[in-house]
C-alpha cells in the first residue's frame, strides 16, 4: 500500500480549467466513491478549493491508482483526459506526505500562509470519514497535516507576513479609488471567503459595509459581526449602484454579476469608478464587465500574480523548515509502525516462554520462599529483555532505511512467529478523540 496525491492547482493549471474541476460537496463525495469503488485504491479524500482540486489516495498499485483517479476525475468533471494530462501533478509516498503538510501550512496557496486551507482540509477529512472513504492511512496523514498546519500558525511568524487574496484585491481597489475609509464596500455572499472579506474590510475601516446574500439570516449574522448592513440578494442591482468596491464569492455555479447588471449600476452611478474583486471559482463576475468604462475587475488569476511577486521571507522559510522536520518525523514513525506487529509478536512469544518456564520452576521447587522466587523471576525477565533489545532496535533502524520488512521476515522465521500471531497484534486500536 502506498500514498498517492494527484491534482491540479493554480501552479499548474489555467483558471478556466480550475473552474471546470472545482467540485461541490456532492461531486467530491461522488469522486471519492468512484475511486475506492475500483480495484486500485482503498481510501480516498478529495480537497477542492478555489485554488486546487486534489485527490489523496491509499493505493494498492501506483500506476493503476493514477489511472483510476484520472478516469474518475474526467467522469465527474466531464473534462477530457487530454485536457487534464498536461496540468496534473502526481506525488508519491514521502513527496506526497511533504505536499500534504506544505498545503496545510498554506505554503502552497495563492496567498502564502493563509489559514483557510486548514478548515477546508478538515472538512474534506470529516466528509471522507462520514462516507467511509478514509481509513487508518489517510486519517493519520490528515490528522498530522492539520497539527503541522496549526503549529505553523502558532509557533512561527507566518501570520505576520501572510497577505490574503482579499487584502491583495483591496490594495488594487485603493490604488484605483482612493482610501478605503471613504469607500462603500459591498460583499456578495456570506460563506467562508465572504466572511473573511467582510472581516478584513471591517478591520481596515470603510465608509459603509453591506452584506448581500440569498439567505437573509446568514447575511444578518455576518453584518452583525462586522458592523455592516444586510440586504437581500434580490436588491443586488441597487446595492451594486451604491457600492464603490464589490467583493463577490457566492459559490454559485453561474455568473452572479453579468454585463447588463454591472452596466445598469454604472448608469445609476453616473460613471463614477468602481472596482470588482472576484474571489469565486467558478467566477461570479462576467469577464465582460471589465470592458465597461471606469470599471476594473480583479479575479483569482490577477490576484494570484500579485501575491506571487513577493520574495520568500524568513517567516516563510521558518515554516518550510518546520515541514521538513515534521515529514522526517512522520516517515520515521510510520516506518516503525510497519515492524511494530513483529516486535509485539516477538515479545509476546518471549513472555509466553518465560511464564511457562517459571511455572515449571514453581512445580519443581514448591518450597521456594517468595523472596527467592521474585529474584528468579526478575533475573529471567532481565535476561529476556537484554536478548530482545538488540533485535528490536535493529529492526526499527532498518525500517527507517526501508529494509524493515526483510529484517522482520527473518525474525518471524527464526522465532517461528506465525502470520496469525503477527496479524493479531497489528489491528490498530479504535480511533478516539476528534479532529485537532
Amino acid at each position: 500500500m502506498s500514498l498517492v496525491v494527484l491534482g491540479l492547482s493554480h501552479h499548474t493549471a489555467p483558471l478556466p480549467l480550475l473552474e471546470a474541476v472545482s467540485l461541490d460537496d456532492a461531486a467530491r463525495a461522488d469522486l471519492a466513491a468512484r475511486i475506492v469503488g475500483r480495484e486500485n485504491a482503498s481510501e480516498a479524500i478529495v480537497v477542492s478549493t478555489c485554488n486546487r482540486t486534489e485527490i489523496y489516495a491509499e493505493a494498492h498499485t501506483f500506476h493503476g491508482a493514477v489511472a483510476d483517479i484520472t478516469d474518475s476525475l474526467t467522469e465527474v468533471c466531464r473534462v477530457g483526459r487530454d485536457d487534464l494530462r498536461e496540468h496534473l501533478y502526481v506525488h508519491y509516498e514521502d513527496r506526497a506526505i511533504a505536499h500534504a503538510f506544505t498545503v496545510a501550512c498554506g505554503l502552497d496557496s495563492m496567498a502564502v500562509g493563509e489559514a483557510q486551507i486548514l478548515g477546508q482540509m478538515r472538512s474534506a477529512l470529516r466528509a471522507a470519514q462520514k462516507a467511509g472513504h478514509a481509513g487508518s492511512s489517510l486519517n493519520g496523514l490528515f490528522q498530522q497535516a492539520l497539527r503541522v498546519g496549526k503549529r505553523a500558525h502558532t509557533e512561527t511568524g507566518i501570520d505576520s507576513v501572510s497577505v490574503s487574496l482579499v487584502e491583495a484585491g483591496l490594495t488594487r481597489a485603493v490604488a484605483e479609488l482612493g482610501p478605503l475609509s471613504g469607500l462603500r464596500v459591498l460583499v456578495v455572499g456570506a460563506g467562508g471567503m465572504s466572511s473573511l472579506a467582510a472581516a478584513t474590510v471591517a478591520r481596515s475601516g470603510c465608509r459603509e459595509l453591506v452584506i448581500a446574500n440569498r439567505t437573509q439570516s446568514k447575511a444578518r449574522r455576518l453584518a452583525e459581526r462586522t458592523g455592516g448592513r444586510a440586504r437581500p440578494l434580490g436588491e443586488l442591482r441597487e446595492a451594486l449602484a451604491e457600492a464603490d468596491v464589490v467583493i463577490s464569492c457566492t459559490g454559485s455555479t453561474g455568473v452572479v454579476v453579468d454585463l447588463a447588471l454591472a452596466g445598469d449600476a454604472q448608469v445609476a452611478r453616473g460613471g463614477r469608478p468602481q472596482a470588482y474583486i472576484d474571489l469565486a471559482l467558478p467566477h461570479d463576475v462576467a469577464p465582460e464587465v471589465a470592458s465597461l468604462s471606469s470599471v476594473s475587475v480583479a479575479g483569482l488569476a490577477v490576484l494570484g500574480q500579485d501575491l506571487s511577486a513577493g520574495a520568500t521571507t524568513p517567516q516563510v522559510q521558518e515554516v518550510a523548515d518546520l515541514v521538513i522536520a515534521e515529514v522526517a518525523a512522520y516517515l520515521t514513525a510510520r516506518a516503525a509502525e510497519t515492524v511494530a506487529p513483529t516486535v509485539a509478536a516477538l515479545r509476546s512469544r518471549a513472555a509466553e516462554v518465560v511464564a511457562l518456564e517459571l511455572g515449571r520452576l514453581d512445580q519443581r521447587l514448591p518450597g521456594m520462599d517468595d523472596l527467592t522466587r521474585d529474584e528468579v523471576r526478575l533475573a529471567v525477565h532481565r535476561i529476556v529483555e537484554k536478548l530482545l533489545h538488540t533485535p528490536t532496535v535493529r529492526m526499527k533502524e532498518r525500517a527507517t532505511r526501508g529494509h524493515g520488512d526483510d529484517y522482520a521476515q527473518a525474525l518471524r522465521e527464526l522465532f517461528d512467529l506465525s502470520p496469525h500471531e503477527t496479524a493479531a497484534v497489528s489491528v490498530p486500536p479504535p480511533q478516539t478523540g476528534g479532529l485537532p
